[in-house]
């Protein structure tokens, strides 16, 4: 789509938070359509690229005990298990004893598990490179920017989803 037919598109609706989440749901519903043709089919592959997704988290946070992996990408314990498990036994991650807890143990990323996350991510950012090709630096920056901001907010508002309105919380950072 052109810059001009984007911004006609746009300009025939009315900026609100509805249609706010109107597009953010298009957005979900793109990326997880990405996502499944990345990881089609039913075989040890696909199941290989879902696991794939916790190297990352891993490499940004350092060491994590497996309960904090699952609790840091919102993931049900036992699916987390199941990919670490394929993770330790291709050799991407490795489980060291946690220096607090000798009976606990911390998920590390190998050399080979950084290689993976190196190839996902330039292969991810040559999809980003190929779908704004015709965006300006400006408006490239601007929109990063402003998602950069949202995604924030609402990870923000995370901890408050699902309260009882007007009952006081306060955002995990400043627990």
């Amino acid at each position: 789509m052109s810059e001009t037919a984007v911004s006609e598109t746009v300009a025939s609706t009315t900026a609100s938070p509805l249609s706010l989440s109107e597009e953010l749901v298009q957005l979900v519903r793109v990326m997880h359509l990405l996502k499944n043709q990345s990881t089609s089919g039913a075989g040890p592959e696909a199941r290989e690229r879902a696991a794939h997704v916790l190297l990352f988290p891993l490499t940004r946070q350092g060491p994590l005990r497996q309960g904090a992996l699952a609790e840091l990408v919102h993931a049900d314990p036992s699916t987390v298990s199941r990919h670490v498990t394929l993770l330790v036994d291709h050799g991407l991650v490795r489980r060291v004893a946690d220096a607090s807890d000798g009976r606990a143990s911390r998920l590390v990323v190998t050399p080979d598990g950084e290689a993976v996350v190196d190839q996902m991510r330039q292969e991810r950012a040559a999809l980003f490179a190929q779908v704004t090709a015709d965006w300006a630096d400006a408006e490239l920056h601007t929109f990063t920017a402003q998602l950069h901001r949202l995604v924030q907010q609402l990870t923000d508002h995370l901890p408050t989803l699902g309260a009882t309105p007007g009952a006081a919380t306060t955002p995990e950072k400043d627990r």
